[in-house]
């Protein structure tokens, strides 16, 4: 018999895509016979992964957990939205979320995190091997607040803190935990739909203002203004961007006659102490990811071609 070493477990998995665990008792069950071990994790239905590896993951879950100061977002995509309503798909996010909150949101780290009786990888891959598409751990992140509390948003959820869209949003305050907790979840909603791209004007990408303010300049250029007035119609310009881009000074999608920055004002009457947004986190899912366009008919037909 073969010694079951480290490396000859790594080499079925990388030739299988099973879970560590799996690739280990396969080759117990061989005596070390990797070739034997592929067998019969083929019968076992955990030889899938590897196969299902190369399609285009782009749907998915988007999963969302908070803990009072401090919260947690992963996305895990799936080849369909299908697996979305798929519970073991479901519990799955839920863990790796939870995972991400008390461990790591560093992605290839949180892969490695123990869950139960197996790593965050080896949960995934199992799950492809039981589903049958491809899945990936595709990103996790976090956000904290030193007092006060996260709240959390999902948007177009399948269950509870499981959906399409997901926030998390910062409230640094010593107000009133109810007030914070219902102004964070109307601000958590506000950054689902409103899409801001910081907190304020200083949290914007240096790069993104200075395209900004050349594309404002050229236009009062190209216009016949003089340099005088093409400086205060940058500065004009730049003024209705940050309404667009900015948080504290988007309209309020929930009362739009007034900002961001005045509803946290209102909110801080409420609370009984001043309110600091300490910052946001929105993932949705899928973007930036390119979905390969599908011909429904051609796969039917295909799959019933004979061969």
């Amino acid at each position: 018999m073969a010694e079951i070493t480290a490396s000859l477990v790594k080499e079925l998995r990388d030739k299988t895509g099973a879970g560590m665990m799996d690739s280990k008792t396969a080759l117990v069950e061989t005596k070390g016979d990797i070739e034997a071990a592929v067998d019969w994790l083929r019968k076992k239905g955990l030889a899938k992964a590897a196969k299902k590896s190369g399609r285009v993951a782009a749907e998915g879950l988007i999963g969302a957990v908070v803990e009072k100061t401090k919260g947690a977002l992963v996305e895990v995509n799936s080849e369909t939205d299908f697996v979305a309503r798929n519970e073991q798909f479901q519990g799955l996010v839920k863990l790796i979320a939870e995972a991400a909150l008390h461990n790591t949101t560093d992605v290839e780290k949180l892969k490695a995190v123990k869950m139960d009786n197996s790593t965050v990888q080896d949960a995934v891959a199992s799950a492809v091997a039981t589903i049958g598409e491809n899945m990936t751990l595709r990103r996790a992140g976090g956000l904290s607040v030193s007092e006060g509390l996260v709240a959390s948003y999902v948007h177009s959820s399948v269950t509870d803190g499981l959906g399409k869209i997901g926030v998390l949003v910062g409230l640094e305050s010593k107000g009133k935990a109810d007030i914070l907790a219902e102004f964070g979840r109307k601000l958590a909603m506000h950054v689902a739909a409103a899409n801001p791209q910081a907190v304020d004007a200083a949290g914007i990408d240096k790069n993104t203002l200075e395209r900004e303010r050349g594309v404002l300049a050229e236009k009062a250029r190209a216009s016949g203004k003089p340099d005088n007035v093409i400086e205060k119609i940058v500065d004009s310009g730049l003024k209705s961007f940050y309404k667009e881009v900015t948080l504290l000074d988007q309209a309020f999608v929930h009362d739009p006659s007034k900002s961001v920055a005045q509803a946290a004002k209102e909110a801080e009457v409420q609370a009984g102490a001043p309110i600091k947004i300490g910052g946001f986190l929105r993932y949705a899912l899928g973007e930036g990811v390119e979905k390969q366009e599908q011909d429904f008919a051609a796969e039917v037909a295909a799959a019933v071609k004979p061969n």
